[in-house]
């Protein structure tokens, strides 16, 4: 059974993690003493040779050994290559738990689609879910031992009740050399369909939800069998395997503690228990042993998946969600916070704390600004509003000699554009205007709407010197007209053709008002 400690590490204290290294079922201890056993045999032998066996003639060659061992067993890349395969491996073993088919949202759409309370509409949604259940028995006791050796035939799952014998026959009777689990799937759909004939399923799309979670789960069942068909690589379990225990085999010499009377290198002291040899071999080795588990979870191991336990956990919950609690609610009753504006949950005792505590409201309401910092600053120095600053900025990127070229045309477009981006729109200026109320032409011309209309405020228009002016041609769509400049050749402009109607919460474009001013 999974070895389950997240009680003991619940909160962080000191020393939290050593209780967990006395627990013995799942430890590393029980996968790793038999080999720290061998390991630490033959390096005792060793020792036992060199130091009572050799004659004083053999001992140097020995030592001269042990030196290179001790040398060239560094160039082994242990710690890269298996890290690499472990991390591997943890990361396969967690997404094929993903896969594990789980009934419980198959069975709450069952619940909700398949209508009907009398036995008809109960033996629907049983007859659903045993389908359901059927395929992930078919698939778990192709992939895990455990459920193998509880399901070993088809007689078996017939006598557990996953299947009638009369389904076993037309299950065997389907000719396939390949494995056979998605057939309940098939079932169900079928069973399905015939449901939405006979209107115990409302419409299709009630149908094709219940089909959908249907797919979703056949999916997993497909994902659990390409797991157990393509297994990790067999040539990087080989390297990894290598890399570890040749490193410890040339450990097992070149960790030898020497004579010190030899003056050799770092063999000033001898000992005859390599304590940190030890260690070493302990961590990798051990981290070896932790993907040798890993790599099939659905074995028999401490720390494998409970399938069997999976089985009859999804079996009974399903039955129970589409039979027993079909149609089956409580009295509807106001809440304990019907007539309350807050509804918070009491607290106990030992939580009454937390009421203490402000609520989160984001990561920067505890940022201070001094005022300095707070003080609103315009581009440019510019104090008016920022649709006259920004038509300012376009007038100084205009040459000069555009405005006068077009007789003041640009300098009407730019006041339409200080009109258009002012935070006052036309409508709101002239409604709160003191000149309309008056009758026509009984006050002055009005000019309080917009500062830039005022012809006091009104930039001069400069003059065109007098010369031939050319004939007027008639202006259309598409025709291009001239405009005479000071000294230079006439301009040709094209006027753009009629617009179609632009939707009413778009403003006219500037050449529609243009022309409406003129």
């Amino acid at each position: 059974m999974t070895v389950t400690y997240t009680a003991r590490v619940a909160n962080a204290r000191f020393g939290g993690f050593w209780k967990l290294l006395l627990l013995w079922r799942g430890s590393i201890y029980k996968l790793l003493w038999r080999e720290l056993l061998c390991f630490l045999g033959l390096y005792m032998a060793l020792s036992a040779a060199y130091r009572f066996l050799l004659t004083e003639d053999q001992k140097p060659y020995f030592e001269k050994l042990v030196i290179y061992c001790d040398q060239y067993a560094s160039l082994i890349p242990v710690s890269f290559v298996l890290g690499f395969y472990v991390t591997l491996v943890v990361h396969r073993w967690w997404n094929q738990y993903l896969c594990m088919p789980l009934p419980d949202a198959l069975m709450c759409v069952v619940v909700g689609t398949v209508q009907g309370p009398d036995d008809r509409g109960r033996l629907y949604r049983r007859t659903l879910m045993r389908y359901a259940g059927l395929s992930a028995v078919l698939i778990l006791r192709s992939v895990s031992t455990a459920v193998f050796k509880r399901f070993p035939t088809m007689d078996h799952v017939v006598e557990a009740g996953f299947m009638t014998r009369e389904e076993r026959k037309k299950f065997e009777n389907l000719n396939s050399s390949y494995n056979k689990y998605w057939v309940p799937c098939v079932w169900f759909s079928n069973l399905a369909a015939q449901a939405r004939r006979e209107g115990r399923i409302r419409d299709n799309s009630a149908l094709k939800l219940l089909l959908e979670e249907l797919n979703a789960f056949r999916g997993k069942c497909g994902m659990l069998f390409h797991y157990d068909w393509i297994s990790v690589p067999l040539v990087y379990t080989q390297v990894v395997t290598i890399a570890v225990y040749s490193y410890f085999l040339a450990c097992v010499v070149g960790r030898q503690f020497l004579d010190p009377t030899r003056g050799y290198k770092d063999h000033n002291l001898d000992l005859y228990l390599p304590i940190f040899t030890l260690l070493q071999f302990f961590f990798y080795a051990g981290w070896l042993k932790v993907a040798e588990q890993l790599i099939n979870p659905f074995g028999e191991d401490d720390d494998d998946f409970e399938t069997n336990f999976l089985i009859d956990r999804n079996f009974q919950v399903s039955m129970l969600a589409v039979d027993e609690m079909y149609d089956d609610l409580a009295v509807l009753e106001k809440d304990l916070y019907w007539d309350s504006a807050e509804a918070r949950a009491p607290y106990t005792a030992a939580t009454a704390f937390l009421l203490q505590q402000p609520s989160f409201q984001g990561s920067t309401f505890d940022i201070a600004l001094a005022k300095e910092d707070m003080l609103i600053q315009r581009q440019d120095g510019v104090d008016g509003p920022l649709g006259e600053a920004h038509g300012d900025f376009l007038q100084r990127l205009l040459p000069a000699g555009a405005g006068m070229a077009a007789g003041g045309l640009l300098g009407r477009r730019l006041s339409l554009l200080r009109r258009k981006n002012s935070c006052v729109s036309e409508a709101s200026t002239a409604a709160s205007c003191a000149c309309a109320g008056a009758p026509d032409g009984a006050g002055p011309e009005c000019s309080c709407e917009d500062p830039l209309l005022d012809p006091g405020l009104r930039e001069p228009e400069p003059e065109l010197p007098a010369g031939p002016e050319p004939p007027a041609p008639i202006a259309g769509p598409g025709t291009t007209i001239a405009i005479a400049a000071a000294a230079e050749p006439f301009t040709s402009v094209v006027i753009p053709g009629p617009r179609g109607l632009a939707p009413p919460w778009l403003p006219s474009p500037i050449g529609e008002e243009e022309e409406t001013l003129a």
